[in-house]
């Protein structure tokens, strides 16, 4: 490998490191996604039964275990907290920079793969997950890697067996990772390939029965093991709960049709803007190498609309769709002449600035918070106690979290001055801006942010987690009781016996957080209830062993 590859390949690790892994345990995960996943880990290691993904000692059928493996070692690494939790992903960022950057030289040269790295490292959400303790960073980058694997094999004669076998690995490690929702991405948009390409490709058999052997033992490794031991009913569960995803609407996670084309657009600020004449295949039939855009445009496709159809609304749901979108981003700037030309450059900055400046001023006016909230909830006329009394929460602002505002505001201003002249550099200068912006805005904006939220409810479990003691959340759903609270095996009791908690005869105290709307009922309700105090929206009651 040339010198100058090796130097490239060294920087944007370094950087990478420099973005993603400091101040990651700067604020407590966040619910439900966050803490679920830790806490899963955090019941492995406490069982010693690393096979069984858990939530409150309860099998957990949802996800496989891949990304809660990783997970328990980190913490034995660091220790069960924050940043072993989040650890993984920034590992994965480091990495998935890597792939970018590489792919880029290989698909074009090493300028596209560098203008690839900085497009999805200087975007909002792509930036926010490196950083974050959820699954789908891994499960994303084995999609991305078993389709680019899979594309070289039609492009490059070369070593097609090895190259089959790998694109399978990769994405029977998604399917290890998330579940098959990753087989299924894969093969749409393969057919759709197939479809457009009109059949006219060459699949050796032997090939495909290797990617068949290697999927089913990569993917299924889990599964087979599950059977082996007898658990075939968190097969036939699980296999429920994705078919349910699909159809029904999950608790609390419901949005309108167009959901997820919004996170997108604005979520993948700036990326996503850049991206748009790319979205028109026709202005780029006669470019090479056509091959892996038609890949990444199928993929966007397939993503957004498949997951405009499931019920069920999460923004990461959508988060695959940053490879290609960054990518159709890259595209497009690389051909600034055929992509920028007319209308769409001035469509371009206007959607940058607006965008950009909007996002500058909301963070700049969330810095001043504590002084204004009192006008937004007389003004907007909120009538839930819990969202009024959160918003009356101590922010415990320092008085210089403005300056992210500011900083996002000036790169987009300085961005829209010279995209016209000076493109390359603009693009450059945007990127790395909105890189730092986000790197002080999770550390300076987001704990302050956390404290109208679940802050309180986390510290609270936090005080009585040394205690032998049921821990329990009332009227809502949680997951931070069992892991701030480090419940132990004897907690994991089905919501449905919430009740025997609440009358029955417990052999030792137990605690539950509500939300303040429910104070009186629960007073009524559960004489036995000792209340304790109130802060921010939540209550919190304690009840004592019934068998002292």
């Amino acid at each position: 490998m040339p010198k100058n590859i090796i130097r490239n390949n060294l920087v944007i690790a370094f950087t990478a490191a420099l973005l993603f892994v400091p101040f990651l345990g700067g604020v407590h995960l966040f619910d439900w996604d966050e803490i679920n996943f830790a806490e899963s880990a955090r019941e492995m290691i406490a069982t010693g039964d690393y096979l069984t993904v858990r939530i409150n000692f309860i099998p957990f059928w949802e996800k496989p275990p891949l990304f809660i493996w990783m997970q328990v070692l980190s913490m034995k690494i660091f220790g069960i907290n924050e940043f072993a939790a989040r650890f993984p992903n920034a590992l994965c960022g480091i990495v998935t920079l890597l792939v970018l950057f590489n792919a880029g030289r290989k698909i074009k040269d090493e300028k596209f793969g560098m203008i690839w790295v900085l497009l999805y490292a200087g975007s909002f959400l792509p930036f926010i997950y490196f950083k974050s303790g959820i699954i789908d960073p891994w499960f994303n980058l084995f999609i991305f890697l078993g389709i680019f694997i899979f594309h070289s094999y039609f492009t490059d004669s070369k070593n097609q067996l090895l190259k089959a076998v790998l694109s399978a690995f990769f994405i029977g490690l998604a399917v290890l990772t998330k579940g098959p929702v990753a087989l299924l991405i894969f093969l749409i948009v393969f057919g759709l390939f197939l479809l457009l390409k009109k059949f006219r490709v060459r699949i050796r058999v032997a090939d495909v029965f290797a990617f068949v052997a290697v999927l089913a033992i990569t993917g299924g490794f889990w599964f087979i093991l599950q059977i082996a031991q007898g658990n075939f009913s968190i097969i036939a569960d699980f296999i429920v709960y994705q078919i349910r995803l699909f159809k029904t609407q999950d608790a609390g996670h419901g949005g309108f049709l167009l959901y997820h084309f919004v996170v997108l657009f604005f979520g993948v600020f700036p990326a996503s803007m850049f991206a748009l004449p790319a979205l028109f295949p026709s202005k780029y039939r006669n470019t090479e190498p056509h091959a892996f855009y038609l890949w990444m445009l199928i993929l966007f496709w397939v993503v957004l609309i498949l997951f405009t159809i499931v019920r069920t609304k999460i923004v990461h749901y959508s988060s695959l769709c940053y490879f290609p979108l960054t990518f159709l981003a890259t595209w497009a700037l690389f051909h600034f002449e055929e992509s920028f030309k007319g209308a769409w450059s001035k469509v371009t900055a206007i959607f940058i600035g607006v965008s950009g400046i909007v996002t500058g001023i909301i963070i700049f006016l969330l810095s001043f918070f504590d002084s204004w909230k009192g006008w937004l909830i007389q003004h907007i006329k909120i009538r839930d106690p819990f969202a009024i009394a959160n918003l009356s929460a101590n922010g415990s602002w320092k008085g210089f979290e403005f300056i992210t505002g500011i900083l996002l505001i000036a790169a987009v201003l300085v961005f829209v001055g010279a995209w016209k002249k000076q493109r390359v550099k603009a693009v450059y200068f945007l990127t790395l801006s909105v890189s730092v912006f986000m790197f002080l805005a999770l550390i300076l904006i987001v704990p302050r942010v956390e404290s109208y939220s679940q802050k309180t409810a986390i510290e609270f479990f936090q005080s009585v987690s040394n205690e032998d003691a049921y821990l329990a959340t009332l009227g809502y759903k949680s997951y931070a009781h069992l892991f701030y609270g480090k419940a132990k095996d004897h907690n994991g009791i089905e919501s449905s016996r919430k009740e025997w908690l609440l009358t029955g005869d417990i052999d030792r105290p137990a605690y539950f957080a509500a939300k303040i709307n429910r104070k009186e009922k629960l007073i009524k309700e559960y004489p036995g209830l000792q209340f304790l105090y109130e802060k921010n929206g939540f209550v919190f009651f304690t009840r004592k062993s019934t068998r002292n």
